[in-house]
């Protein structure tokens, strides 16, 4: 390695829109703390094939949208313990390495100080490689949610991050050393440490500065009963500024934007924007699936969160430490979203007091943190 360029690579799947945030995150947080170091950032599905890749990417989304029972099931399936190479995990890892050659030729061809993983089907190939004596090169791994799971554990691998002490300690049960494990929270973009005015930011995007603003999130990708979300936020009964992020689905925006809100509220409708952390500043309350990386912005700008539908498996997880933490409702029927977000914002006195617990959990710097361990594992520390 040159002491002066530091060779760094971050490999991440494009499985849901979090681990590609993450993986953004910690390249940025990179870039600002050693400019002169070489970063690049792969997505693993973008160097397979296409069958493949529709399996990792569109199945999941259409599990998620279709049954995501059958998507909890698997997750817990997963979780449960294995003995070591067992036929199902050597079937597996498998068929991820001959779909994934090219990513084997690039970790094989192109040297590296260490390699950031942010998703475990990247982690899982490289300790592979690695038992083998193919590469040499030490890797860490960025878990993304606020509990972890036995498919994170792939060794070898020199370093872990997590989100909680809850989700290191599930990590010790699977065999990681405790030196091996660090908890930074979950890397997000490094604008979320930077303090925002609220005033300023409501005038910049034209929101009322006379009531509550409840921020609706439909995630990267327009999953989700949004439509019937926004509708029940237009039920509440205290005037609200509901501003709503369709993401990348441009027919519900659409949709959406031909709502007439009731004349006590007002509706701001947004497609895929990068001014999360401006909305998130003026939000008084953030009504989402508890994505790891949504929930975790949300919790570093002090937002309440209002949890509707969360996928079982990782989100269920997720929001149950939410809930246990203080910072979250839980909405179990979009039925009852009107009247639950109502008696919220009726008692000032518990919106903040959910506020409070939200930034008490928050990890704004994350990114910076998981940043600072990268160069260390590279061997140039930054800390």
């Amino acid at each position: 390695m040159s002491d002066s360029q530091p060779r760094i690579l971050i490999l991440s799947a494009a499985v849901g829109a979090g681990h590609l945030r993450a993986a953004q995150a910690v390249e940025l947080a990179l870039r600002q703390l050693a400019g002169h170091a070489l970063v690049r950032n792969v997505d693993v599905l973008t160097v397979t094939n296409a069958t493949f890749r529709n399996l990792y990417g569109k199945a999941y989304l259409d599990l998620v949208n279709k049954a995501p029972h059958v998507l909890g099931y698997v997750y817990d399936l997963m979780d449960r313990p294995r003995r070591p190479g067992s036929r199902r995990d050597r079937l597996r890892v498998a068929l991820e390495k001959l779909n994934l050659l090219k990513l084997c030729d690039l970790l094989e061809c192109e040297n590296y100080d260490a390699i950031v993983n942010t998703h475990f089907l990247p982690a899982e190939i490289i300790a592979h490689l690695r038992r083998r004596r193919r590469i040499s090169t030490p890797q860490m791994t960025v878990t993304t949610d606020f509990e972890t799971h036995r498919l994170w554990v792939n060794q070898p691998c020199d370093l872990y991050t997590t989100a909680t002490a809850e989700g290191a300690a599930y990590l010790e049960h699977w065999g990681v050393p405790a030196d091996a494990i660090t908890v930074t929270g979950i890397p997000i973009h490094p604008v979320f440490a930077q303090d925002k005015s609220a005033d300023e930011c409501r005038q910049r995007h034209g929101l009322a500065t006379d009531r509550p603003v409840v921020l609706q999130l439909a995630g990267g990708f327009g999953v989700g009963p949004i439509e019937a979300i926004c509708a029940g936020l237009l039920r509440v009964e205290t005037p609200v500024q509901v501003v709503v992020v369709a993401g990348r689905n441009e027919a519900v925006r659409r949709r959406l934007s031909s709502l007439a809100a009731p004349p006590q509220h007002r509706l701001t409708v947004l497609g895929f924007t990068d001014q999360m952390d401006e909305l998130m500043a003026v939000a008084d309350v953030v009504v989402s699936k508890p994505g790891g990386l949504s929930s975790s912005e949300a919790l570093a700008r002090g937002c309440a969160m209002a949890i509707v539908n969360p996928i079982p498996g990782q989100e269920s997880r997720n929001s149950d430490y939410l809930l246990e933490r203080g910072a979250a409702i839980k909405i179990n029927n979009i039925a009852t979203l009107p009247m639950k977000v109502s008696e919220l914002l009726a008692d000032p006195g518990r919106l903040a007091e959910l506020k409070k617990n939200a930034g008490t959990i928050a990890r704004p710097r994350a990114a910076f943190e998981v940043a600072r361990l990268a160069l260390r594992l590279a061997g140039k520390d930054h800390s």
